[in-house]
């Protein structure tokens, strides 16, 4: 599925509640529907930097395709972080690159954040990038496949 189908799924899923409550709700549920990153990757090489509460992001690199594991130890960091899970892993790093993350404020998560969490969420989002754009360049070099970085 393309990224943009992928997006219009989680902006459809959020835009079906009326207020911010439901949609916390729903967050809440992501994180705990989260395939959890393995304990043994839960280390400072995947953390990332600038969130208020520890979250982990894994990437790896599969036949010309960017994707991602995560977790974080707060259930609300976890939903958020599982929405750029869900829509950015699969995807080529072309279109994680091509990508400004505007779907966030269309379902309400960087109004209703604190600036900490806002922070993280621009951590995050940025770490993403960094990694579309190191396997970009692996790709460049005939290089498909890569486990971390």
């Amino acid at each position: 599925m393309k990224i943009e189908n992928r997006i219009k799924l989680v902006v459809d899923d959020f835009c079906r509640y009326a207020d911010w409550e439901d949609r916390y709700k729903e967050l809440i549920k992501i994180g705990k529907n989260l395939e959890e990153l393995p304990v043994e990757h839960q280390i400072e090489k995947f953390l990332i930097k600038g969130c208020q509460s520890r979250a982990w992001l894994k990437p790896s690199f599969k036949e010309g395709r960017v994707y991602f594991q995560a977790s974080s130890e707060a259930i609300l960091v976890k939903g958020i972080i599982g929405i750029l899970v869900k829509v950015y892993s699969g995807s080529t790093p072309e279109e994680v690159l091509s990508q400004n993350g505007d779907f966030l404020k269309t379902i309400g998560i960087s109004e209703h954040l604190s600036m900490n969490r806002t922070n993280g969420l621009a951590s995050m989002f940025k770490q993403i990038q960094m990694y579309a754009f190191v396997y970009k360049s692996l790709a460049e070099k005939g290089i498909m496949d890569a486990n971390d970085i």
